[in-house]
């Protein structure tokens, strides 16, 4: 079990020792969709959903997600995020959102941007259930790491597990 870095020798749960690490420029971007009725998704593309503007309001909300991601998994290390970005492109069917963000720092900001991410497509579905309760929320995923021990990471690369 002493392979899995959140696991001791014993198998107990731990936050992984980052205090020897080099601090580094780190990156991470991931991306994610929630597709919906053609109504829903015409009202949030003219602002028209009752609750108010539903991307200016899941864009905050990753961010503030992204800045509470240890608050939220277990064995998260609290940041000093120094850029985080939340891009959200409505179209017929839905909303595809991504999100950047970066820190110089010891450890990743993978989960970070997932959680940017999960949050912001979860409000998106908050602020537009009323018109479309049956919305759905997939396809999150991490598209592209930088920096760090283990270098850069994209899934197109030969040999990476996505």
């Amino acid at each position: 079990m002493s392979e899995l870095t959140h696991l001791d020798a014993t198998g107990a749960a731990r936050m992984v020792d980052v205090g020897g690490k080099t601090e580094t420029q780190r990156e991470a971007v991931a991306t994610g969709r929630i597709t919906m009725s053609a109504a829903a998704a015409a009202a949030i593309r003219a602002g028209l959903v009752r609750k108010g503007d539903v991307l200016a309001t899941a864009r905050i909300a990753g961010i503030m997600a992204a800045k509470r991601t240890s608050e939220l998994i277990p064995l998260c290390h609290p940041l000093a995020l120094t850029k985080i970005t939340l891009d959200l492109a409505p179209d017929e069917a839905g909303v595809t959102a991504t999100a950047t963000v970066a820190l110089n720092g010891r450890t990743g900001v993978e989960m970070e941007a997932l959680t940017a991410v999960s949050v912001a497509l979860l409000t998106i579905y908050d602020m537009a259930k009323a018109i479309d309760r049956a919305m759905e929320i997939g396809a999150i995923r991490l598209i592209a790491k930088r920096g760090g021990k283990s270098g850069d990471w994209t899934p197109e690369q030969p040999g990476s597990q996505s």
